[in-house]
């Protein structure tokens, strides 16, 4: 979760916004400081359409092998639901070997989603005000589960930030809706 310190109308360093990037991250929510939260795609399955429960243990033996790039392709293909072009896409750019750097998070991030598929009650009722933001061109699944979100949690409001493409926010406008909603 990002801290954005935006212009204080207070004398206290508090962060003014929180920006979760996972929808984890409202667990980590200061008890005693008023920032606006904001929730970034959020991956919520609602229990449609689950992966394969055992599928962080492949991961886990992908990596642990040795075969990182293999649990890269298998976390997007099974997780993320790319499509089977898209990943074979990805395999072949520059930025594969960063993903393949970091293999061991789809471990992780599989671990998690298993865990909190769908917003327990206390997201979906928190009494703040959230801010969900996704992209108006990005996956079927987090359209999905922003959407619903938004629908289900009683104080959120859905903002399209239309600069923000394939689950990757811009930063330019998606500063300009922080500093506007903040």
């Amino acid at each position: 979760m990002a801290q954005i310190r935006l212009r204080h109308r207070r004398r206290r360093d508090r962060p003014r916004a929180l920006v979760g990037r996972h929808p984890r991250a409202l667990c980590c929510i200061p008890r005693r400081a008023d920032p606006a939260l904001f929730l970034s795609e959020p991956p919520f399955h609602f229990g449609v359409g689950e992966p394969d429960p055992g599928l962080a243990d492949r991961l886990q033996r992908l990596v642990d092998e040795g075969r990182s790039a293999d649990a890269v392709v298998t976390f997007q293909l099974e997780a993320v639901e790319l499509p089977r072009e898209m990943v074979d896409a990805i395999r072949q750019s520059d930025a594969f070997s960063g993903l393949v750097a970091v293999a061991q998070s789809t471990v992780y991030d599989a671990r998690l989603s298993a865990q909190l598929s769908t917003p327990p009650g206390g997201m979906v009722s928190v009494s703040r005000s959230v801010t969900i933001l996704r992209g108006e061109q990005t996956f079927p699944l987090l359209v999905a589960a922003a959407d619903r979100l938004a629908e289900e949690m009683h104080a959120a409001a859905l903002v399209i930030v239309p600069e923000s493409v394939m689950h990757r926010p811009d930063p330019v406008a998606t500063a300009r809706v922080i500093r506007q909603r903040a």
